[in-house]
């Protein structure tokens, strides 16, 4: 059995699906792009500032459903530029300390013309 994870300290859904979901110990979030939870739009100029929102908006997620970055298992991270990767690894490295397994991607283009978003999976603490 599944329940559904919603918090207003994360942006609101721009589609049909959740924040995230929570089975049995594991969270799965969806992917956050770096969206300003209180005004609804992107947030940053720069893949730097882009990252910090979104791992803000990824902790708020996982908040929510019990758990936290640190208890981060595994991440898929979306670049809209591979150009980006060493920036963005210096945000990431901040927030994912306890180095969970990733994937890195680059993608054709994102949501409302983001530079990066990022999904989790987690362990509930």
């Amino acid at each position: 059995m599944s329940s559904k994870v919603q918090t207003n300290k994360a942006p609101a859904v721009i589609g049909p699906y959740s924040q995230a979901v929570v089975v049995g110990n594991l969270i799965f979030t969806s992917g956050q792009i770096p969206l300003n939870p209180e005004t609804g739009v992107l947030e940053g100029e720069n893949i730097t500032e882009q990252t910090h929102r979104v791992c803000k908006n990824l902790e708020a997620v996982l908040s929510a459903a019990g758990g936290s970055l640190k208890s981060a298992v595994k991440t898929v991270c979306f670049l809209a530029n591979m150009a980006d990767f060493g920036a963005f690894n210096e945000v990431y490295a901040q927030y994912f300390t306890e180095k969970p397994t990733r994937s890195c991607v680059a993608v054709k283009d994102l949501p409302k013309g983001a530079l990066v978003e990022v999904e989790v999976i987690a362990e509930k603490e």
